[in-house]
């Protein structure tokens, strides 16, 4: 397969909105937990993310590390690389899809697509209450299905570890450098079209 080397920019090309413009997948964390009231704010976010037939195939289960054994079985399966800074983490959330149409038991096609929607109005709403969220596909599936006994009608999306900014210097220095450098994203003309290919 040929590789592509595209252009990246930090700059942003057209206005956007403030929580695009603040957001970025930061990991340090500082211990101080996240309110209840702003728990429930996420996930009131996810619930009003567009879905195919309106079916909200998302389903969250999250823990606070004031709940110690149910946050281990999320810690617990994540990959050594993330474990290193979502140790301190004060909430972490598991998204997951349902398979089926809860109408017709039909399979659902779009579900991942439509859970990825509610995880992104999730994550701006994180960012609007001054929350840093990071999502993670570095985990083991297996580890995860098991510890938190998911029935097979559901397909596993990111954990996401979401809390307050931490201090960058409690990193190692390979994740403190990453923290501190500028986000870079393809510039538009590597990735939209006004015409066919």
């Amino acid at each position: 397969m040929q590789t592509l080397t595209m252009e990246t920019s930090s700059e942003f090309e057209s206005d956007v909105l403030d929580v695009i413009k603040y957001r970025k997948s930061k990991r340090a964390y500082s211990s101080r937990a996240v309110e209840p009231e702003k728990i429930k704010s996420l996930f009131e976010a996810a619930r009003w993310a567009p879905s195919s037939m309106n079916d909200q195939p998302w389903t969250y289960l999250y823990a606070t590390k004031d709940q110690p054994e149910l946050w281990n079985k999320l810690f617990d399966a994540l990959n050594d690389s993330n474990k290193v800074w979502a140790k301190e983490a004060p909430l972490l959330v598991v998204s997951l899809a349902r398979k089926y149409f809860s109408v017709n038991g039909k399979p659902n096609g779009s579900a991942r697509y439509d859970l990825g929607s509610a995880n992104a109005f999730l994550t701006l709403q994180a960012t609007a209450l001054d929350l840093n969220i990071h999502q993670m596909g570095g985990y083991n599936h297996e580890k995860l299905i098991v510890n938190l006994n998911i029935p097979d009608h559901y397909e596993l999306g990111v954990i996401m570890a979401i809390g307050y900014w931490g201090d960058p210097e409690a990193l190692p220095e390979n994740l403190k450098q990453r923290e501190l450098a500028p986000r870079q994203r393809h510039v538009q003309r590597e990735f939209v079209m006004n015409n066919t290919f």
